[in-house]
């Protein structure tokens, strides 16, 4: 009896970890859908269609008072080189912190895209700093990226949130992206890398097959529209 309680015991924290990956996947599953059902107010399509990988960050929680910081999990995925899709998500935290006169608390979820193999080779190291070891923008909100600034045209990361329903390109200098070696081995059973998972075709988890599915309708609509002009 004693055995069973204590390996009870061991088991239910990850229980939990699992849920609450779950969850998480699938609250970035709903931002992402959501997001693209307004094209008049979300992210260029063209955009989309030009980027290498996709960081999702539901929830992500911003307490300040004073001096600012931020923290949130979500996931990175990446275009497979085949061209047969996204791949399998790695997740990954962000911090980060911000000076000035702040008070208050809110929540936001974010969404990045990398524009480019080298913001992306970055982007997969076990730790990456926006802006300091790759240029991040604001990115432009809209149907199409043709009002998009000189530093948007050049940045290789750009970045938006979605505050209390209002979505809007969002600057991210100095905050930091590391992989999460525990969520990630929650999802695949082993504390696999972000850069194995998303260049190996590591297969997706049955939790995060929506996300995934929805990011390769996405994709499937890019080469739909592209093929009828």
């Amino acid at each position: 009896m004693r055995m069973i309680l204590t390996a009870t015991l061991a088991i239910l924290p990850l229980m939990a970890k699992s849920n609450d990956s779950v969850k998480r996947l699938d609250e970035a599953a709903a931002v992402f859908s959501e997001i693209m059902a307004t094209p008049d107010k979300g992210i260029p399509q063209d955009m989309l269609e030009r980027a290498h990988c996709i960081v999702i960050v539901p929830s992500l929680k911003t307490a300040a008072f004073v001096v600012g910081g931020k923290y949130g999990k979500g996931y990175v995925s990446c275009r497979s080189k085949s061209g047969t899709g996204w791949s399998a998500p790695g997740t990954v935290r962000i911090e980060g912190g911000s000076v000035g006169f702040q008070i208050g608390g809110s929540t936001t979820d974010l969404i990045m895209l990398v524009m480019s193999e080298r913001g992306a080779d970055k982007l997969l190291a076990s730790k990456f700093t926006l802006g300091a070891e790759g240029s991040v923008a604001a990115g432009p909100v809209g149907r199409t990226a043709t009002a998009q600034t000189d530093a948007q045209m050049h940045a290789e990361i750009l970045s938006w949130s979605r505050t209390q329903g209002v979505f809007a390109g969002l600057a991210l200098e100095g905050a930091t992206l590391r992989q999460d070696l525990d969520d990630n081995a929650v999802l695949y059973g082993s504390k696999l890398e972000n850069r194995e998972i998303v260049t190996t075709s590591v297969h997706t988890p049955k939790a995060a097959a929506k996300l995934i599915g929805l990011l390769n309708k996405a994709s499937a609509h890019e080469r739909n529209t592209g093929s009828s002009q």
